[in-house]
């Protein structure tokens, strides 16, 4: 029979093939998963690489569609100033004669009007009916109606001369 002292050693030496045999499945299923690393990274490899030609080549049309719609809003700025620039003129050589004929036109009829009131009441005295018609001159020696005859009439040469 064995001793004391073999028999630690044979249970020692078991425990120890035990733990190595342990250790070899574990060494060959890492080797394996190291293997299998290998695989896909070699294919990512070479699916990464068209890939970053096509990115590059995306990029690439980007930019040359960001330079086009840069020269694009250069040119919308270049019309919008010069639209500013006809608005303008358009606005003197329109504005201006637009403004002097509606003043005209307003104090020709003013003056129609002015006649045709003074006109009215001599025919209708002369005919001897009551004097119906509104007034619509100012009276005579009536400040506040003078005064605003007199601004009006600053107002229309304003007007006349493109200031209003």
């Amino acid at each position: 029979m064995l001793t004391a002292g073999e028999l630690a050693g044979l249970v020692v030496a078991i425990f120890w093939v035990i733990l190595v045999c342990f250790m070899v499945v574990v060494l060959v299923r890492l080797a394996r998963l190291l293997t299998e690393t290998r695989k896909s990274v070699a294919e990512l490899s070479d699916r990464i690489a068209p890939l970053l030609d096509d990115m590059s080549q995306t990029v690439s049309e980007a930019n040359r569609r960001l330079v086009a719609a840069e020269e694009i809003t250069d040119n919308m700025r270049d019309v919008s100033g010069n639209m500013v620039k006809i608005t303008g003129v358009a606005s003197t050589l329109f504005a201006g004669p637009v403004l002097k004929i509606s003043a005209f036109r307003d104090g020709f009829r003013m003056a129609l009007a002015r006649r045709a009131a003074r006109r009215v009441p001599a025919r209708r005295v002369a005919r001897g009916g009551p004097r119906t018609a509104p007034r619509t001159g100012p009276r005579a020696g009536d400040r506040l109606s003078e005064r605003h005859s007199a601004e009006r009439a600053v107002e229309r040469r304003a007007i006349g001369r493109g200031r209003g």
